[in-house]
């Protein structure tokens, strides 16, 4: 509810929020001239700047306006195009703050008026957790800042030129793809919708099965069938770094499955309601922040396979592509008033010679990398013993699996339920179990559970087929016992 003011209150602030602006407005005239003159002394602009359009500059944004406030739900596109985001505002000299929130709770708080900007609405994916928003006028949509997005299935370049280029020519390569096709974290939309594929038996695809990992454990599986020249069907999207690690081709053809253009999706800017409007300099930087996927790869690559953090990333970004920062800063003043592109370049040089943290970031000691070194030599000169573990453990999981399986589920379930009951000697306890796992079958989930089951037996198994050994060992050995013990304690 907002707050009665008696008249002479109201009236004086008004007066005072009048003279400000005319203060704001004078140093915005005598800044620009300020700012030309300096450019006139200096010269030319840095190489490969350009210099800033003369599109009108937006209106100053008021006090209020200098806080933004950003959610990041932690995809790694999203942190990092708010990340970029947010170094250019401190650049401008407002101050941005970055939330880390999921979806539902970013689309509630712009409702609340307690978020400012979202950039990283994924559509048509997303169109069922912002349309209510939309329609009743709390969430504004600005612009699509990311076009030409890409959601399907891909496969290597070698195995495209050989003739899988399609959904349709998967199953005539079931054998080599040994009836299997790589996705992500299990109940991850793209799974869900390559479980319905098989199980619609699309494509003459009903006899392959989905391998349910992570994005990390799926794109290992990649480099894997890369270093051999084998095979191997995989979820993938664009802009992601994969796409510059390999050489990857996406399938055509999986239009009733992923959608149309290789299941294409952009990337909208949304903001709560008036905000543009309340601040239009910042509404105008929106108006004008976008990016191609090449862009966000390398970003993204920078940040994963660089290990930097997302600000030095950004801020390092920023410096190597002056020409896309100027379009963007097109009709954009600092909070104070002056021409942003200027200003930009002189506080950024600033900025870099007094802070240390940054500068220490940006001269990281590659520790990172020396690790990765390493890592890619044991990879490469361990690759007989690793695949052949791999290969053991797949196979013993795979194993599993089937053998669970082909037990009736009922039978299954009850089992579950004795042992519970043997175990513990609880009823309520054993009745809830069978309970659970009847809800999991009623969710669909009921072939997730028992691959994760096997995976869970297969790794107790390989721990304590290692850990006892070991433990008798270091018992018997003072000395190993004592290299053991900080091992196990950061353990």
């Amino acid at each position: 509810m907002p707050r009665l003011e008696p008249t002479g209150v109201r009236v004086a602030r008004a007066g005072r929020r009048e003279a400000h602006a005319l203060h704001r407005g004078l140093c915005a005239v005598l800044g620009a001239l300020v700012c030309q003159g300096a450019l006139g002394l200096e010269g030319t602009a840095p190489p490969g700047a350009a210099p800033p359009a003369s599109a009108a500059p937006a209106p100053l944004d008021g006090s209020g306006c200098r806080i933004v406030r950003l959610s990041d739900i932690g995809w790694t596109d999203v942190t990092a195009t708010t990340a970029l985001f947010g170094v250019l505002l401190r650049h401008l000299g407002y101050r941005p703050e970055i939330t880390v929130l999921s979806l539902p709770v970013t689309y509630t708080s712009m409702k609340n008026r307690d978020i400012d900007v979202f950039l990283g609405n994924w559509m048509p994916t997303q169109e069922t957790d912002r349309k209510s928003y939309v329609a009743e006028g709390s969430v504004e949509v600005i612009r699509a800042n990311l076009t030409g997005a890409k959601y399907t299935l891909a496969v290597p370049a070698y195995a495209y030129e050989g003739g899988l280029r399609s959904f349709a020519d998967i199953e005539p390569f079931a054998a080599e793809l040994g009836h299997s096709i790589y996705g992500i974290e299990p109940g991850n939309d793209g799974n869900r919708l390559v479980l319905g594929m098989l199980r619609n038996n699309l494509f003459g695809l009903g006899g392959f099965k989905l391998i349910e990992s992570s994005e990390q454990g799926m794109l290992a599986e990649v480099e894997r069938a890369v270093r051999t020249h084998r095979p191997i069907v995989f979820l993938a999207w664009d802009p992601h770094p994969m796409n510059m690690r390999f050489d990857l081709r996406y399938l055509a053809g999986g239009d009733t499955v992923f959608g149309p253009n290789y299941g294409e999706a952009r990337v909208d800017t949304n903001t709560r309601a008036g905000y543009s409007a309340e601040c239009p300099n910042v509404g105008r930087l929106l108006r004008n922040l976008s990016f191609t996927t090449q862009q966000e790869s390398q970003l993204m690559a920078d940040i994963l396979d660089g290990h930097l953090s997302p600000d030095v990333a950004a801020e390092a970004w920023l410096k190597a592509n002056p020409s896309v920062v100027a379009g963007w800063l097109q009709g954009v003043t600092t909070f104070g008033g002056r021409p942003g592109f200027s200003a930009m370049q002189t506080t950024g040089k600033l900025a870099d010679r007094l802070s240390l943290e940054r500068w220490l970031e940006g001269h990281k000691i590659p520790v990172g990398d020396s690790i990765a070194v390493m890592i890619e030599y044991v990879k490469g000169h361990g690759r007989v013993l690793f695949d052949g573990l791999s290969a053991v453990i797949r196979d013993s999981v795979d194993g599993l699996t089937r053998l669970l399986r082909a037990i009736p589920s009922p039978l299954l379930i009850l089992g579950a339920g004795a042992l519970t009951w043997g175990l513990r000697r609880s009823v309520p306890l054993a009745v809830f179990v069978v309970a659970a796992l009847l809800f999991i079958m009623n969710q669909g989930y009921w072939e997730a559970t028992l691959e994760t089951l096997s995976l869970v037996i297969v790794a107790a198994l390989v721990s304590t087929a290692i850990g006892v050994p070991v433990g008798i060992a270091a018992a018997h050995r003072p000395r190993l016992y004592s290299a053991l013990r900080p091992v196990l304690d950061l353990m």
